[in-house]
């Protein structure tokens, strides 16, 4: 019976200190000025250089997706420019209702920043006619392109959408967005990726 009683209060304990972590968290990520919804990347220290603890940047994994004209593009390509990965399909009412704001953003950034419109195309629930009709009606300009293969949804794990990714001009990733953006996240996360830029 004590011992019941023991995991009982030792149950509540650490609920209790897994939920003030969690609200301390919160508080330093609003403090050091982390969007709600975008994630920094994560940072893998390298092995101790004389006493020092270098932080090493993660290079943004390379995929293959093809573009409007069917021709093959890789993500590598895209290095020297920061880079904005937006993976979305149709059917997804999220990514349709934030992809005004991407409009906006591509027309204010888009001689300076590479925006990648990923539509996750399974062949099946989307295809490359049915994305394409959308954008075509919705008069969207932003480049688009098309992850037949799901190379890019896979390599990313791009299992829910929409998700957004932020890659530095050096080819990097800086954040991360899972789930929808509104204008000021989304240019919270162009901030991450574009103060750096040397144009």
């Amino acid at each position: 019976m004590n011992s019941k009683k023991s995991l009982i209060i030792l149950a509540a304990v650490l609920a209790a200190v897994i939920a003030i972590a969690g609200v301390a968290y919160g508080k330093l990520a609003e403090k050091a000025g982390v969007p709600d919804n975008i994630t920094p990347a994560a940072e893998e220290k390298t092995e101790p250089a004389e006493d020092t603890d270098e932080i090493q940047k993660i290079k943004a994994m390379d995929f293959t997706v093809i573009d409007t004209e069917g021709n093959s593009v890789n993500l590598s390509e895209f290095e020297g420019k920061p880079v904005i990965i937006n993976f979305w399909a149709t059917w997804c009412g999220y990514c349709q209702m934030e992809m005004p704001d991407f409009e906006e953003k591509f027309k204010e950034y888009g001689e300076e920043i590479h925006f990648l419109m990923l539509n996750v195309t399974d062949g099946n629930r989307e295809t490359v006619d049915t994305a394409k009709e959308y954008i075509s009606e919705a008069g969207y300009t932003f480049p688009v392109y098309f992850d037949t293969e799901l190379d890019a949804a896979n390599t990313y794990g791009a299992y829910s959408l929409p998700m957004t990714i932020f890659i530095d001009a050096e080819g990097y990733g800086i954040a991360q967005a899972t789930g929808m953006i509104n204008s000021e996240l989304l240019q919270k996360g162009i901030d991450m990726i574009y103060t750096s830029y040397e144009r």
